[in-house]
């Protein structure tokens, strides 16, 4: 009989198949590594894109935080303005009321008594001077009373007032309160 020997073939064949294993086990590393380049080429595209996107957001929030500031100075520049705006517009509304409490503290004025100072705080208004007599001094209070500018007169303080060639005059001291009447100041 024939002996035919098969470990030669067998060896050959597990050699090519060996050959065949490492080739495709080089391709696979081969394509498993150009897969990985490509995800991290890609991953690493888009971190720079997000880098850029931050960059330009801190960009943009450091330009509205200077905008920001300046919309803050300019609110306060406007507040000042309307301050001062609302203090002209008193000061202009007030300066005929003036005129007229001027005018009323002559009308009401009798004759026989004289100011020597008036002085004005906020609503009330003081008066200091010399009358020929109590009744002057109580006549003056009752014309203060009577206007209609004026209320609340409070006789501070009388006094005789002797020597200096005034026989029986009184010095007073008196205070009143601004009552201007409303459509007076509406005008």
């Amino acid at each position: 009989m024939t002996t035919i020997n098969l470990l030669p073939w067998r060896e050959t064949l597990r050699e090519e198949r060996k050959q065949e294993f490492l080739v495709s086990l080089g391709v696979v590393v081969a394509i498993a590594a150009a897969i990985l380049f490509l995800v991290d080429r890609y991953f690493n595209a888009e971190i720079n894109d997000q880098q850029r996107i931050n960059n330009y957001l801190s960009e943009q929030i450091a330009i509205l935080d200077a905008e920001i500031v300046e919309i803050r100075y300019l609110q306060a520049q406007r507040t000042a303005l309307t301050e001062r705006m609302t203090v002209i517009q008193d000061l202009q509304g007030t300066r005929p009321v003036i005129v007229r409490l001027f005018d009323e503290l002559v009308r009401t004025l009798p004759s026989g008594v004289y100011y020597n100072t008036i002085t004005r705080n906020e609503n009330s208004i003081q008066m200091n001077g010399i009358a020929e007599s109590n009744n002057k001094v109580s006549e003056l209070m009752r014309l203060l009373e009577a206007s209609d500018w004026f209320a609340n007169a409070n006789l501070q303080q009388i006094n005789v007032q002797e020597g200096r060639g005034t026989s029986g005059s009184y010095q007073f001291q008196l205070e009143v309160t601004v009552a201007a009447p409303v459509q007076e100041l509406e005008e």
